[in-house]
This record gives structure tokens, sequence and C-alpha cells, in this order.
């Protein structure tokens, strides 16, 4: 019979696990100085004038004006479709902070901490995913927000757990939440494999995908019915091989770098017939996965190592390579026809080649585009800053300083505003979320 751990005795060992878990595969370098940019810092560059208007932290408590204490290792924001509000995922704190877009007032802080007594918030088990090890109680831990989407125009906000306090070693099922935006209170939970972060509402609304880091599976959910209770897995995808995970229940194991092909972002095409998922660790490229028959067909190769983001607008395929800080852009058709030969069989992988690209500064994380589609914005993490490139000339316009280090990054309808996360290393900086005004010339 396999050992039975106390949740006391879990939620301690995992109290080891330092605030910079889930930072970039395989960055073991020392840190760089701290940045602190000034309220009214710019850049002003070839049509677009970018401009540090004021941040939200948990710094500098001498500064009580931008002072919020449930700004804790943010690691995303998501500004909400009517535009009057913004979440913003505090992963060490367990929370998501929900702000009134024109005031940055604080609305609700809503708590990722749950009991047995939540237990009707949770929607009956898909099989898929199963837990390797007994606990007395699964349904009691705080689950740590990473990135987040909304679907059903803007009604609700799903929200993944990078693991539930308990897994020391993120090897378990974790879980994902679902916020309901007219009441910011958590209605739904589901299961997910382990060490979800990314998650994509397919253009149509028809499929959710949450992608997990932990294992090379990616979960695909039916949310086609307005009626929660109606919404259910219908396939875990295995992109090559899926890990067995059996790790220490009291000793910490890196999973940034032990997780495969750690896969992170993640799109649909916007005929909504294909998922493409990035391959952050291991070989690199992207996963392509047909989701009419819910299969995967195989690996996008090439010049694509340690790639985090992927973006389609307008036609046009965006991806972020992290490390080296390289921005590419290819129109999503054509990459379509590169990866034809792909079967998921006798074909795995295919070079693409002929992409754009330009060179932004190192640690190239969550990228977004302007509005019209004429300028993309890095969260440049390891270089603490944000950057601007023309997306169709792909020539790097600019950068201006952002609060140390930047990951999550979002940018309002009307390209007026734009947000960026600064989650924080082991040397510190982080928990601030700055706000930039973004005008164009």
């Amino acid at each position: 019979m396999r050992k039975v751990y106390s949740p006391v005795f879990c939620i301690a060992a995992a109290l080891f696990l330092s605030a910079g878990i889930g930072f970039a595969q395989g960055s073991k370098k020392a840190a760089p100085s701290i940045v602190h940019p000034k309220p009214g810092a710019s850049f002003s560059g070839d049509r677009v004038k970018v401009t540090f208007l004021t941040r939200k932290q948990q710094f500098n408590y001498r500064d009580t004006a931008t002072l919020d204490t449930d700004i804790m290792s943010p690691k995303s924001v998501n500004i909400h479709p009517s535009g009057k509000k913004y979440y913003v995922n505090s992963l060490e704190g367990g929370k998501t902070v929900v702000y009134d877009f024109e005031t940055n007032r604080k609305i609700k802080v809503i708590s990722h901490s749950f009991t047995s007594a939540h237990k009707n918030l949770w929607a009956p088990q898909s099989g898929l995913f199963k837990f390797r090890h007994e606990y007395p109680d699964t349904y009691r831990f705080m689950g740590r927000p990473v990135e987040s989407t909304f679907s059903h125009r803007g009604r609700y906000l799903w929200v993944p757990y990078y693991r539930r306090s308990f897994d020391l070693n993120a090897q378990e099922p974790s879980a994902m939440a679902v916020i309901d935006t007219q009441k910011d209170s958590i209605i739904r939970m589901f299961e997910t494999g382990p060490l979800p972060k990314m998650v994509a509402t397919s253009p149509d609304g028809k499929y959710l995908a949450v992608t997990h880091w932990g294992d090379n599976t990616v979960g695909i959910m039916d949310i086609s019915s307005s009626d929660p209770s109606e919404w259910k897995y219908v396939s875990c995808v295995v992109v090559d091989y899926k890990l067995n995970l059996n790790y220490s229940l009291t000793h910490k194991v890196d999973r940034d770098v032990n997780s495969g092909y750690c896969l992170r972002g993640t799109v649909f095409s916007e005929d909504g017939k294909v998922l493409l998922v990035g391959c952050m660790g291991g070989s690199g490229g992207i996963a392509v996965i047909d989701l009419e028959n819910m299969k995967y067909l195989g690996r996008a190769t090439g010049n694509l190592s340690n790639l985090r983001h992927l973006l389609v607008k307008d036609g046009v395929l965006f991806a972020s390579i992290n490390r080296s800080g390289i921005i590419l852009r290819m129109p999503l058709d054509t990459f379509l026809s590169k990866v034809r030969s792909l079967d998921g069989a006798r074909t795995r992988t295919v070079a693409v080649d002929g992409w754009q690209s330009c060179k932004v500064p190192s640690g190239a994380r969550t990228i977004n585009i302007s509005p019209k589609g004429d300028f993309i914005f890095v969260a440049c993490n390891s270089s603490s800053c944000l950057a601007v490139v023309d997306a169709v000339a792909m020539k790097l316009l600019g950068t201006l300083p952002a609060d140390s280090y930047p990951v999550g990054l979002d940018i309002s309808d009307d390209g007026k505003y734009l947000f960026t996360t600064s989650q924080g290393r082991g040397n510190g900086g982080g928990n601030a979320v700055d706000i930039f005004e973004v005008e164009y010339k």
C-alpha cells in the first residue's frame, strides 16, 4: 500500500520552494541588477511612444501610494474585454486580484485556497488525470495561479494552478478555477494534468486548451455550452511521449528543467481546426495538434529552441524565443503548409524555415500586438525591459525599463494602455505590476 502523507507535512515541505519556480528553462546565470523605473520614463520611436505611468507593487513599503500587499510574485495580467477591469494572478500569493481599469482601485481579491467545504465546486472527474500518491484530502490546498484566458465573451476567466500546495514537485494532477467575472468569484473547479501553465480559448469559443508543462500533455475541453455543468474534457493529447513522474515527496526537484518539452505557448488557428503549442524545453519546436481528430501530428523544428510564447493575429503567426531574445513572424497559412507532411506516425518532425526575425533583449517572454497589428510589445525578463518591435518590418524600435523581471503582458483593446507583471527572482525585483501608456503617432 502506498504511504499516505498528511497535508501539514506536504505543505510544510512545499514551503521550501522559492518564488523563482517557474522561470525560464535552463536559466541558471547570476541575476542582473534590479531595475525600478520612475514614473514618466518613456520611449519615443518611429510612430509610437510608450510612457511608464505607475505601478502596483510590494517591494517598497514606504511608497504607500502604489503599495499593494496582494501583489506577490505576479505571473500574468488579463484585461477584461469590456475594458472596465483587469485581473492579476499573484502566483506565490495564491490570489487573483481584480482592479478597476479607470481608477486602478482594487475591487476584489479572489483566494485560491480550498478545503473540502468547496467540494461542490468541482466538476466530475474525467478519468484522464490520476494521483500517483495517496493524500488524506486532495481538496485541501492552495493553488498557485499562472496564466488566464477569457471565454463566453468575457463572462468567465479560466485560471490554472502551477500545482496544489501539498504537491512539492508538481507531479500530481493540478487544478483550474473558473471565475464568473460578473460576480468575481469562483463558480467551477476542474482537475488538470501536472504543472499546467498556459491556457487558451478557441476563436469560436468551442474549445479550451490547458497545456501541461509537467508531462508533455495538453488537455482539451468542450466549453461550447453556456451551462458550466456541461463543460467537460474531450481529450488529453500527448506530445511525442508522456513523462512517467515519480519524484520525491520531501526533497525539491527543479521541474523547470525536468519536464520534457516544457510545453508553454498555446494558440489556436483562426479557423479553430489546429492547435499550436510551443516547446520551451528539450529540442524545442512547435507541436501541431489536429483538433478535428484530436490527434497529435508532430513538431515543427528548425531554429525554434526555447520557444516561449505564440500569438496569431490577422492571419500571422508570431513567436518569442526566450533565452536568445528573438521574435519570429510567418503567415499562418505558410506555416501550416510547411507542416502538412506531419502525420503523427511516420513523420513526427519537419524543419520549418523562412521566418522573419527580429533580435530583442534577452529573456523574451510574453508578447502582444497592437490592435492594428503594427507593433509587437515584448516582456524581456532577464533584461528587465519592455521592447517595441515594428511588426511588419520586424525591426526593433526601442526599449523601456520595467520593474525586474517582467514576464506577463497584456494590452487594452484600444491599444492605449499596456500592463506588465514582474515576478521576481531570488535576488529580488518583481512583485510589481507596471502600467504604461501607448501613443501612436
